[in-house]
C-alpha cells in the first residue's frame, strides 16, 4: 500500500490550500501546489485558525511559523518520559483515531504544515552543530503522523537530506501510513528510525480511521529491516476493552511473522490517557466508542488514567508476552510512575541510568556510552 498525494486529498476530504503570503514561493509550497493542481489555493489566512467558526481538516494550511521547531517532549516530571526532542513540522492529522489527544490539545482541525523550512534548518543547525559531541534523539511525529503527508509534502525527505551531515542525530519516523518514499533520501539506516504504532485488531479496526491495516505496517517495517533500518513499535495507547486479553496477544504473535527481536531499536507501551476534553469529543464523533466508560482517575499530569491495578494488569500481559519472544532490553514505558515500572519490570528507570540515557543507548548502539540496563532485574513482575 502506497499513499500519493491525491489519495491524502480524497482521504481526507482536502478541498483548499491556503498559504502565507510569506512563505507563498518557497520549495515547499510550489511542490504541495504540483502535486494537487485541482485543489484550489488561496493566498492569507484559513478562516479563523483558532477553530471558533468551524474550520476542519478540510483545508490544508502553509504557515510560516515563528515559534520554536526543537522542542522537548511535553511530558512532565511528574512521570517517567523518554526525554526525546521534537522537531516541529506541523500540527494535526488527515488521519483520524478516536483516541487521539491531538483533538484535545490543538483547538481547530487545520492540517497545518510549517513551509519556512529555512528557518527550521538554521534552528536545527545552530543546535547540532554547536554540540557535536551531544547525542540529540530526535522526532516529527509528536504533533502530527511524520509520514502521513509526505508524498504530498516530501518534509521528510528534506530533513534527511539536511541532516546528513550530523552524525549526533538520530531521527525517529512515527506513522500509521506504509508510504517508503522517504528511505531514498537515507544516508546511513542507523541514523533513521522508521517506527510504527500498532495496537490490538479490533481497536485499530474500530477506531483508528484512515490508517494503514495492521498487517501493512508491519509488512513495510519488514521492509525496512530488510533494507538494513532498526525499526521502533508503540503499543500507546493500550485501551482496555472486552477480549482485550486475546486482541494483544493476537498482535504480539503478529509483529514476530514479519520481524525479529534483534530488528526492534525500542519498543513503548502505554496505558491509554487523556485530558478530560477528549472524551467530549469522543462522545460526540464516536458513539459507538465504549472503551471511555471505564474506570478512569485524574492522574498527578491532570490527565484521565486508568486506574493503577487495571493498567498495571494490561501492561504487565503486553510486557510478559513480548519479552517470552524476546523482546527485552528494548522494551520501556512511556509515562508512568515508578510504583508502574516496579509492578510491571522490578525495576526503576533510575537503576538503568534514567530512561533517557537508556533509550540513546539503543538509539546509537554504535556510540560508547555507560551504564547499561541489568537485563536480569528487567522482567514483568
Amino acid at each position: 500500500m502506497s499513499w500519493t498525494a491525491l489519495d491524502i486529498a480524497n482521504t481526507s476530504g482536502l478541498d483548499q490550500i491556503v498559504i502565507d503570503e510569506e512563505v507563498a514561493d518557497t520549495v515547499l509550497a510550489e511542490r504541495v501546489k504540483g502535486r494537487l493542481p485541482e485543489v484550489p489555493v488561496r493566498y492569507g489566512r484559513p478562516p479563523d485558525p483558532d477553530g471558533r467558526d468551524g474550520a476542519s481538516s478540510s483545508i490544508l494550511y502553509l504557515k510560516h511559523y515563528k515559534g520554536r521547531f526543537l522542542r522537548f517532549c511535553p511530558g512532565t516530571s511528574l512521570y517517567n518520559c523518554c526525554g526525546y526532542r521534537i522537531i516541529h513540522i506541523g500540527e494535526n492529522c488527515p488521519l483520524s483515531c478516536s483516541y487521539c489527544i491531538l483533538k484535545a490539545y490543538f483547538q481547530d482541525n487545520v492540517l497545518k504544515v510549517w513551509a519556512n523550512q529555512d528557518d527550521l534548518y538554521q534552528e536545527l543547525e545552530q543546535a547540532f552543530a554547536a554540540q557535536p559531541e551531544r547525542l540529540f534523539r530526535v522526532g516529527t511525529g509528536e504533533f502530527t503522523d511524520s509520514l502521513a503527508l509526505e508524498p504530498l509534502t516530501g518534509y521528510s525527505r528534506d530533513l534527511l537530506r539536511f541532516l546528513q551531515c550530523y552524525e549526533n542525530v538520530c531521527l525517529e519516523l512515527k506513522t500509521k501510513t506504509v508510504d517508503l518514499s522517504w528511505t531514498e533520501a537515507v544516508w546511513r539506516a542507523d541514523r533513521v528510525l522508521p517506527a510504527w504504532s500498532l495496537n490490538a485488531p479490533a481497536i485499530a479496526t474500530q477506531e483508528e480511521r484512515g490508517t494503514a491495516p495492521l498487517e501493512a505496517r508491519l509488512q513495510a517495517a519488514a521492509e525496512c529491516a530488510a533494507r538494513g533500518f532498526r525499526v521502533c513499535l508503540h503499543f500507546d495507547p493500550i485501551i482496555r476493552y472486552p477480549g482485550w486479553q486475546q486482541g494483544y496477544a493476537e498482535i504480539v504473535e503478529m509483529i514476530f511473522d514479519y520481524l525479529r527481536p534483534k530488528d526492534i531499536a525500542y519498543l513503548s507501551l502505554g496505558s491509554f490517557r487523556c485530558m478530560p476534553d477528549l472524551f467530549r469529543y469522543i462522545r460526540q464523533a464516536w458513539p459507538e466508542s465504549t472503551y471511555i466508560f471505564d474506570e478512569f482517575v485524574l492522574g498527578r499530569d491532570k490527565k484521565l488514567r486508568l486506574l493503577r491495578p487495571l493498567r498495571i494488569e494490561q501492561l504487565r500481559f503486553v510486557a510478559r508476552r513480548l519479552q517470552e519472544r524476546g523482546v527485552r532490553e528494548q522494551l520501556y514505558m512511556c509515562m508512568e510512575s515508578d510504583e508502574v515500572w516496579k509492578a510491571v519490570f522490578g525495576t526503576v528507570p533510575a537503576d538503568f541510568g534514567g530512561l533517557s540515557s537508556h533509550l540513546k543507548r539503543l538509539a546509537f548502539p554504535d556510540r560508547r556510552l555507560s551504564g547499561r540496563m541489568r537485563q536480569g532485574n528487567f522482567q514483568a513482575g
